[in-house]
């Protein structure tokens, strides 16, 4: 039976239901982060009319410029989420390092691993954002955090997804048993069960590249792109070209419509040889959630939940969306490594 319009905060407690040994504590961090991303799509949807556009004159870890709403952002989780007692860490792809929880606060088992704000370099020009988010257990005893805490490979998620800041907010999110989304309802402040049991189409139309990064690939990375821009109609070819420059936006219309993402490595940014997307906080979280609807992830050769963090803020090459596109992305670098 659907459960279409249901809340989010009903579907947490259906899924906790499925575990009988559940305490409540996971339905408990969920919930607050959900509280989070509501203060965060309030803030951005008034962006336009307070002093929140712009940047703040910092350079974050990765080397980029923070921008108002990426520094409110990152405060308000952080803010949010230490005082729970869940939470023995975070990680934030705004922080250099690992984000302990304050003495005063008592600690419990999860790690949550996140981009406050992803696609901020498109807000001005107000373009969908979101918030990646990813939750892990601690697998070390004690009060203590040690680093195999925070880097774990992706297959060890207990939860990951998104939320979407566009002309709706929405969020998708799994813990293992399907990939759902929700819808936030203005008017009660909550968010309802829109997208059930999401599925990503098994082949799709578009691709979406940053295509002006041609001159910085290598012939591998090129023949890729060749194979979707090329005319031949018995393969249903050629792809749509859809890039919005926004991860989580590009992402979600791939997950509904089916197709291929792809942020390959290239040769722009010698600091960047792997490209510019993080492992921990933006392609682990994806993957799991493509693969719970039915798609893959890569880095080009390696399933991305199977890859083991080297640090946390270890950036790969990323190929996510339909199984057979993926696949085929695959085969075509298999044979230029040949």
């Amino acid at each position: 039976m659907s459960k279409f319009g249901m809340t989010v905060t009903e579907h947490l407690l259906s899924q906790q239901r499925l575990h009988p040994d559940a305490t409540g504590a996971f339905t408990v961090l969920l919930s607050e982060l959900i509280v989070a991303a509501k203060i965060i799509s309030k803030e951005a949807r008034k962006s336009g009319l307070t002093d929140i556009l712009g940047f703040t004159g910092d350079i974050n870890v990765q080397g980029e410029a923070v921008k108002k709403l990426d520094e409110f952002a990152n405060t308000s989780i952080i803010r949010r989420m230490s005082h729970l007692g869940q939470l023995c860490a975070m990680v934030s792809e705004e922080s250099a390092d690992i984000i302990e929880i304050p003495t005063k606060y008592q600690k419990g088992n999860y790690v949550l691993i996140f981009d406050p704000l992803d696609g901020s370099s498109n807000i001005d020009a107000n373009v969908n954002i979101g918030t990646i988010f990813s939750i892990y257990k601690k697998v070390t005893p004690g009060g203590q955090v040690a680093s195999v805490d925070v880097l774990q490979p992706g297959y060890r998620q207990v939860a990951a997804g998104y939320f979407l800041y566009g002309t709706s907010t929405m969020m998708v999110y799994t813990t293992g048993d399907g990939l759902h989304g929700f819808t936030l309802y203005p008017a009660v402040g909550e968010f309802l069960l829109s997208h059930e049991n999401i599925r990503i189409p098994e082949k799709g139309s578009i691709f979406s590249v940053n295509m002006g990064y041609t001159n910085y690939w290598d012939e591998n990375v090129k023949a890729v792109v060749d194979h979707f821009t090329k005319a031949d109609p018995e393969k249903g070819l050629p792809y749509s070209l859809r890039y919005i420059g926004s991860l989580v936006a590009d992402f979600h219309r791939t997950l509904l419509y089916g197709g291929i993402f792809m942020y390959p490595p290239d040769r722009k940014d010698p600091k960047k040889p792997h490209g510019k997307l993080r492992l921990t906080c933006e392609c682990a979280p994806l993957a799991m959630l493509v693969k719970q609807a039915g798609g893959m992830a890569t880095d080009g050769e390696r399933d991305i939940l199977e890859i083991e963090p080297g640090e946390i803020h270890q950036r790969v090459p990323l190929y996510i969306g339909s199984a057979k596109d993926v696949k085929t992305v695959m085969e075509i670098l298999k044979t230029g490594r040949e």
